[in-house]
């Protein structure tokens, strides 16, 4: 027997998550009044708090002009500070190896400078065969700055493959750089397994968390993880395009022989303004930074982490492991009999809240149109990567079940 939409609001209403938190946008097409929201693995929603927090930045701006950059209310100067605990605590860093600053890849590209530094016989850069091609467009721009052949530097590997390649090929390794979950497939890596193998092969270990901040429970320092960086406009709904995060770990901060990339924030902020020509780094991850932050662009990143500071990472994980499972026990009910199979891994340790479909040919629809007659017709929105998967993301934090429901009805009636 299918699932009711009358179980659907019962587990809503004993399990509401904190969609109340959040500004849900209208449904395009169905019967209700509300979309069922599931692309917050490409965008999260608004968060309610975030309008009157970021007018009041604004305003400090128009009052106190210049001066706002140390007598506003949250003055400008130490801004990024306030973003850095937070921050810490949601990847499992220490606030001294974190820092919010720029956006993912240009974090990645500041990192590598720092930690993909070839040699002869030791210069391969091991991705994910589905890495976002971001990520592979980067590690090949670092490969080709090094005079590097990309075509034989960058090794991209299924995720099964990588621990047995670097127990084999790890003393040819530079460089490991991973999405902590693949975008594609929703599919969560063992971080910390890897993150050690490529340590035993001698290689730096540097992780792509776009899709596992906020996501998943992270310990980056305890994993002993180099490198990471992230973005905060997916599952940190801190809005389109929003400033990134970096972590460096500990026992690289401070280190002279680490070349790095350097700006007007990238020294003390105790002599910043003595204005001498010679940065001084902190022994912080603060030292990576180039530029003044964009304030106006931090107040909804800020606005988001005190979010995940109150209601905590593992009250999050328990409810997504809850909420996902709901949606994959749908799918196992409509997919028999139908074109689509789920790409994402089914035990739930080795997934976040993302899971994949895929579409069959059978079908007769690529998945941009799918996703497109999901949301007009039925209200659904989700997200598709032609030619053939969509993407759905029941977010802890504002999804629901009903959501869930709506999902698998739809894609039922559509295929």
């Amino acid at each position: 027997m299918r699932a009711t939409e009358t179980d659907a609001r019962r587990r809503d209403a004993a399990d509401p998550g904190y969609r109340e938190l959040f500004h849900v946008p209208p449904a395009l097409g169905g019967r209700y009044p509300d979309a069922a929201y599931l692309a917050g693995n490409s965008l999260g929603l608004q968060p309610r708090a975030t309008r009157a927090e970021l007018l009041a930045d604004l305003d400090a701006w128009s009052r106190l002009g210049v001066e706002g950059h140390l007598a506003a209310e949250r003055p400008w100067l130490p801004y990024h500070a306030l973003l850095t605990g937070p921050a810490a605590r949601l990847v499992g860093g220490l606030p001294e190896e974190t820092v919010v600053m720029n956006s993912l890849t240009v974090n990645l590209h500041l990192l590598m400078v720092s930690f993909y530094r070839p040699r002869a016989g030791r210069d391969r850069i091991v991705i994910e065969d589905s890495a976002f091609p971001s990520d592979s467009y980067a590690v090949r721009a670092q490969a080709r700055y090094h005079g590097l052949d990309p075509d034989t530097a960058v090794v991209r590997l299924c995720p099964d493959e990588v621990l047995g390649y670097l127990a084999a090929e790890g003393a040819a390794v530079a460089l490991v750089l991973l999405g902590g979950v693949n975008y594609l497939t929703g599919e969560l890596m063992d971080i910390p397994a890897v993150t050690a193998a490529g340590h035993a092969a001698g290689a730096v270990v540097g992780w792509d968390l776009a899709h596992a901040a906020g996501n998943v429970p992270l310990r980056l320092h305890d994993w002993g993880v180099d490198f990471a960086a992230w973005c905060s406009y997916k599952y940190l709904n801190a809005g389109p395009g929003a400033v990134a995060g970096a972590f460096v770990h500990q026992r690289h901060l401070g280190d002279p022989d680490i070349p790095r990339f350097e700006g007007w924030w990238s020294t003390e902020q105790a002599t910043r303004f003595e204005m001498a020509p010679v940065s001084r780094p902190p022994a912080t991850a603060e030292a990576w930074q180039v530029s003044n932050p964009p304030i106006l662009a931090m107040g909804p990143v800020r606005t988001s982490l005190e979010l995940f500071d109150r209601v905590g990472m593992a009250t999050l994980r328990e409810r997504s492991l809850r909420l996902t499972g709901y949606l994959a026990e749908l799918l196992a009910e409509v997919t028999p009999g139908r074109p689509m199979s789920v790409l994402t891994p089914a035990d739930p340790g080795r997934r976040g809240c993302q899971l994949s479909v895929r579409i069959g040919s059978e079908a007769g629809t690529g998945a941009e149109e799918l996703v497109s007659r999901l949301s007009g017709k039925h209200g659904v929105v989700a997200d598709a990567r032609d030619p053939d998967v969509v993407r759905l993301a029941p977010v802890p934090l504002y999804s629901s079940y009903l959501d869930c429901w709506r999902a698998a009805e739809a894609l039922a009636t559509e295929l």
